[in-house]
């Protein structure tokens, strides 16, 4: 958990993702732009931790995600996405650990899906999840206004009401945030 906040959650037919936007080496920001919302596919992968892990993992598991869909012609489902992530992170664990966390969003046949997954390769579907330290401030405010039914723009409030209470509350400044939404039309960026 680093001084990162990256957040989601699910509504009625999409999920949606927010991510602070700074690269920071120990107390330095290298750089203020940095996209921490992978897509992968039809799907969106948020993931936080030290940027050589996150890129690294990241650009493994798009190119074998894609290398998949090459060979079978199927895209994989977001939860088969998670799995195959999951125990990819498992197997790094015992050679070379990558210190990721992730957040892993999709559309499937079933209707929306959020994972949850943690540098030690815990992965559990949710509604609502949130990683660094952003997590303390962010989980609260999701558990009180996050329901099933969950319009577009609700989802949208909730996550601008998320990121004023981290520039509220958060002793350290995050700076920009981005933010992607994932629906039956696919990945796209919002502006928040």
């Amino acid at each position: 958990m680093g001084t990162e906040a990256m957040f989601g959650l699910t509504g009625k037919d999409f999920v949606i993702l927010a991510a602070d936007s700074q690269a920071a080496f120990s107390i330095i920001r290298i750089k203020d732009d940095a996209d921490k919302i992978w897509q992968v596919g039809n799907m969106l992968f948020a993931c936080s931790g030290p940027p050589a892990d996150t890129a690294n993992f990241m650009e493994f598991i798009e190119k074998n995600i894609k290398l998949h869909q090459l060979r079978t012609g199927l895209p994989l489902s977001t939860k088969a996405a998670a799995s195959f992530t999951r125990n990819e992170l498992a197997t790094a664990l015992r050679k070379g650990p990558f210190q990721t966390d992730l957040l892993i969003a999709g559309i499937d046949a079933d209707g929306p899906g959020l994972y949850f997954m943690d540098y030690l390769a815990s992965c559990e579907k949710v509604n609502k999840a949130a990683h660094g330290h952003g997590a303390m401030f962010t989980l609260g405010l999701l558990d009180r206004y996050w329901k099933p039914d969950l319009t577009e723009a609700e989802a949208i409030d909730i996550i601008k009401k998320c990121i004023k209470e981290l520039e509220t509350r958060y002793i350290i400044d995050l700076g920009r945030y981005k933010c992607k939404i994932v629906d039956k039309n696919g990945p796209r960026e919002l502006v928040l």
